[in-house]
């Protein structure tokens, strides 16, 4: 039996041990759970082996690459920048990029950046992951082209692109890099292990990444298809994750480096109103902008339902998260995911490094999220009912 680490209060032991049979029955090697309560930790678990061979215990600072999780984190950082008036989500992304505004992008917002419906999802030229390495050329590019769709009318999951469009913005307003901004002005105050270009120093407690069963760039998706384009340009690879160009990058949509304590920490700031951890970052209307609808239908990449606010998605009947209304959430590939919900003033977050095929939300951190649930408030179904439809 694998040893789990960490605290977990009572009320929640259900949780512990559900962990512990992710573990035990191998549906996880090695993953981190955490969950907060009005800015406190209630859950924080780790467990198992950062290495496929399970030669490396997992430990309380091993990190790891969260792929899109990475994006909530970016989202945030725009947040504080907007709430801070250096940013107007609803002023034209031309504003603050002037270069952007070529081949009809005069009219894109910065809100339609954060939720998905700017129309640049991808590249129009093929890249290689090594070309994500090069900020200017990546940003330039994308300045250059035109939109793939009508801006503001639909979702259309920017998989690889958010982060960089996002990014550039934000550069052009504080002179800093994202993962400049977040060292100094989000993670230090809130004492949160997580990076965004990760030094060298790092290395020796990352986590090895294990690639999904199945091959993304094998499944059967038509390769002039929109989804194809906007997922698969550049060739996704999870071992790219172990190497230095990847890990010294700063790719805002997808090379963020943390664990599940990390994520919850920085989110709880979201979740309590501004606050978290002796530190104010936000007002509580610059947290409350997340639930300014965007969008609300089929995203155009993914091809199911999501509803978008700003920066994040929005719990909603055809994709529901949990049980409260006013809960955002986003994922990673592979599984790691952060659900804020403002009603019960809580984060739930949940990092791994056994990876599965899906984008979206885990089987093994919608168990885990649906047992912290029914702990605190018995109204949205236990993880064995779940289990047994």
């Amino acid at each position: 039996m694998t040893t789990v680490q960490g605290t977990c209060d009572s009320r929640f032991e259900a949780v512990r041990e559900l962990f512990q049979k992710h573990l035990d029955d191998g549906a996880d090697v090695g993953a981190s759970f955490a969950a907060t309560l009005d800015g406190e930790f209630v859950v924080d678990l780790g467990g198992g082996y950062a290495d496929e061979a399970r030669t490396r215990p997992w430990q309380r600072d091993t990190i790891v690459n969260v792929y899109s999780t990475t994006k909530t984190v970016t989202a945030l950082c725009a947040l504080i920048l907007a709430d801070r008036g250096l940013i107007d989500f609803y002023a034209p992304v031309a504003k603050y990029w002037p270069e952007f505004a070529q081949n009809g992008k005069a009219g894109i917002e910065v809100r339609h950046l954060m939720s998905h419906s700017a129309g640049v999802a991808g590249w129009d030229v093929p890249l290689t992951v090594q070309d994500q390495y090069d900020w200017e050329k990546v940003t330039s590019l994308l300045a250059a082209q035109a939109p793939w769709w009508e801006p503001g009318t639909a979702s259309g999951y920017h998989a690889a692109t958010q982060g960089f469009l996002i990014g550039e913005v934000m550069r052009r307003v504080t002179g800093k890099s994202v993962g400049t901004f977040l060292r100094e002005e989000v993670a230090g105050p809130l004492g949160a292990d997580f990076h965004i270009g990760l030094a060298p120093e790092h290395d020796a407690r990352v986590g090895e990444m294990i690639p999904p069963p199945a091959d993304p760039g094998a499944l059967p998706i038509d390769p002039r298809s929109l989804a194809a384009r906007a997922i698969f340009n550049p060739p996704v690879d999870a071992r790219d994750s172990a190497t230095d160009g990847w890990r010294r990058a700063q790719h805002p949509a997808g090379n963020g480096h943390g664990n599940a304590r990390s994520v919850a920490r920085l989110h709880a700031v979201l979740a309590c109103g501004g606050e978290a951890f002796g530190a104010r970052l936000l007002s509580r209307e610059g947290c409350d902008a997340v639930f300014d609808e965007q969008t609300n239908g089929v995203d155009m990449v993914l091809g199911v339902p999501l509803r978008f606010g700003i920066g994040f998605a929005l719990n909603s009947p055809e994709f529901p998260v949990g049980p409260n209304p006013r809960t955002c959430w986003w994922s990673g590939w592979g599984g790691s995911i952060v659900l804020i919900d403002y009603d019960a003033r809580a984060t739930v977050s949940y990092v791994m490094n056994s990876m599965r095929e899906g984008l979206l939300l885990d089987a093994r951190a919608a168990r885990l999220a649906r047992a912290f649930y029914h702990a605190l408030v018995d109204t949205w179904g236990a993880p064995e009912r779940e289990e047994q439809k």
